[in-house]
């Protein structure tokens, strides 16, 4: 009976075991949350810290796939970064022209969430990725983890990206370190999936006066 109880407690303790968080199981959960959707609109705090700077602004991301990204900022309002499946295009109103850059040769703060563009595979886009729960789980929704890892075809400008995920691997928030030390956060709220977007979203309209030249890396 000793045996059989024995044997009955370490079998009943084997689901435990294998329902444990890792970084490689919290990565397919987001590669299965965002392979399953087609579009995605969140508002978005974005904070960069470096240089002796610490600014914050404001705005709505939108995903589309495939490839298809909007940043649209509250302030400066008019300010826009966005991707339309070839090319990337930033403009600030008060500029004379808005910059085009080639989406392969994209080197950008916000380019890092391109993959969820695509067919999402994290554990392939993050080299060395780690898992770090957050300390703080009283978030609604349970508990919080932060993969961390390097970007691949980044690592002259990036240190680490740190994702910062619920247990079902919706993104909460993107930590970026450069290699100087500067640090961009983007933190995501009012998240709303699967919604409808047009093309019009994701093409650029020039303001009148305003044209549009070929760039390398914008800021």
């Amino acid at each position: 009976m000793k045996i059989l109880l024995a044997l009955a407690l370490a079998t009943s303790a084997l689901p435990s075991l294998g329902q444990q968080t890792t970084a490689a199981s919290l990565a397919k959960k987001v590669d299965d949350h965002y392979n399953h959707l087609q579009s995605l609109e969140a508002h978005y705090a974005e904070r960069y810290q470096g240089m002796g700077l610490d600014r914050t602004e404001t705005g709505t991301l939108t995903l589309r796939k495939p490839g298809r990204m909007r940043w649209a900022y509250d302030a400066p309002a008019g300010k826009v970064f966005l991707l339309n499946g070839k090319d990337a295009i930033a403009y600030t109103p008060g500029d004379a022209q808005a910059t085009r850059f080639p989406e392969k040769q994209l080197d950008d703060l916000r380019s890092p969430l391109r993959f969820l563009l695509g067919h999402t595979e994290l554990a392939k886009e993050l080299d060395q990725l780690s898992l770090t729960p957050v300390s703080d789980n009283s978030q609604p929704g349970g508990p919080l983890y932060t993969l961390s890892g390097t970007p691949k075809g980044m690592t002259q400008r990036l240190k680490t990206l740190s994702l910062t995920v619920d247990a079902t691997g919706q993104i909460r928030s993107m930590r970026i370190e450069e290699i100087d030390g500067a640090q961009t956060t983007f933190t995501f709220t009012a998240i709303h999936e699967n919604i409808p977007t047009t093309d019009a979203e994701f093409n650029f309209s020039a303001p009148r006066g305003v044209g549009i030249v070929d760039g390398t890396n914008p800021l």
